[in-house]
């Protein structure tokens, strides 16, 4: 599990930098600077990156889609739509345990994996819509997807950074899946709760220095100060070590680099899914030289993981309020003395 999901969790951080023209318009409910979306009395418009659609509603709500990242299965288990889907790709990669049993069950079919997408299956289930990042190499069969009548939506929610802008594509899903209200409601309660606990994390006396992220090879992929996980620790009331960097992308470092800026650093955050210090040692052996290895603190995003599966990249990309209660309960736990990590697990 160790190399699939952090990888990816690098990789999709890295590309993040991709620019796209900033949305603005008092037509359209706007979700962040790369979507917004319209509704009149036919229509359903979304324009969000490079890509724009117009749904007409009497096709819609869709009741038989695709998902082929498991990023987006959270969205669906917010909205409580499991029995919607009807394929998923790389379903080891998923953790929700109600859409695990529904492909057991066979409810839900296995359509393939991020090497290949398996056409004939996904045609033979003839679904209303597929639900899926944009990845370049896939253009082909995205091609022959649309050529025999496939709605291909491309969301790319990854590239939100700042995460109640990522929480807000669950209206996009309701607008889509019929459930409306249920995701207005949702995000109301997960903005309100954001809302309240950044308020909370506020009226802390002390913010502790933080590193995050951890090496693959020679390289550190730190979070730039834009990126959602700068975001998190900047509202959790915490001093990240790149907190005056202005990039919305990864930044590469090598260990004496990081190294030089870490003195000060008492927490260290998203140190992968490991389950103990010594995982990390495992991985490199020069960690054992940083103060906060020996001194400090470090969590781990391994709370709630299969072998295969991790949920916070599932729900958590959804419930960014129980994220950040999360943080500030890392960076501040006597402002929530009761409260127990969900996606976070303490290394020792």
């Amino acid at each position: 599990m160790k190399s699939k999901i952090l990888i990816l969790f690098a990789f999709l951080t890295l590309i993040s930098c991709k620019r796209e023209q900033k949305i603005t318009s008092a037509d359209w409910q706007v979700l962040s600077e790369r979507t917004k979306f319209k509704v009149d009395q036919e229509n359903f418009q979304l324009q969000t990156g490079k890509f724009s659609y117009n749904f007409q509603k009497k096709d819609l709500p869709f009741k038989k889609i695709i998902i082929l990242n498991a990023s987006m299965i959270g969205y669906i288990s917010e909205l409580q739509a499991e029995n919607q889907i009807a394929g998923v790709s790389s379903p080891e990669y998923i953790y929700s345990q109600k859409v695990q049993d529904l492909v057991k069950s066979g409810k839900i079919q296995n359509v393939g994996n991020d090497q290949k997408y398996d056409v004939e299956q996904i045609l033979s289930l003839k679904p209303d819509a597929i639900f899926t990042n944009h990845i370049p190499n896939f253009e082909n069969t995205y091609e022959l997807l649309k050529t025999n009548g496939i709605q291909v939506i491309f969301l790319d929610e990854y590239l939100e950074q700042k995460p109640l802008e990522k929480s807000s594509y669950l209206k996009i899903f309701g607008k889509l899946l019929g459930k409306e209200e249920l995701a207005e409601k949702k995000f109301r309660e997960i903005e309100n709760n954001y809302s309240n606990y950044k308020k909370i994390a506020a009226s802390a006396k002390s913010k502790p220095h933080v590193l995050a992220n951890e090496m693959y090879g020679n390289v550190w992929y730190m979070p730039g100060g834009k990126t959602s996980v700068a975001n998190f620790i900047s509202d959790a009331n915490a001093n990240y070590i790149l907190n005056k960097n202005t990039e919305d992308k990864a930044i590469t470092m090598s260990f004496e680099e990081v190294y030089a800026k870490s003195d000060a650093i008492s927490m260290w955050v998203n140190a992968g899914n490991h389950i103990a210090k010594k995982d990390l040692l495992m991985m490199n052996a020069l960690y054992s030289k940083l103060n906060v290895f020996n001194k400090g603190k470090i969590y781990a995003y391994s709370g709630k993981q299969t072998a295969t599966a991790n949920d916070f990249f599932e729900s958590g990309v959804v419930r960014s309020d129980v994220v950040l209660k999360d943080y500030i309960k890392i960076f501040h736990p006597q402002l929530f003395p009761d409260y127990q990590l969900t996606y976070f697990r303490e290394l020792q």
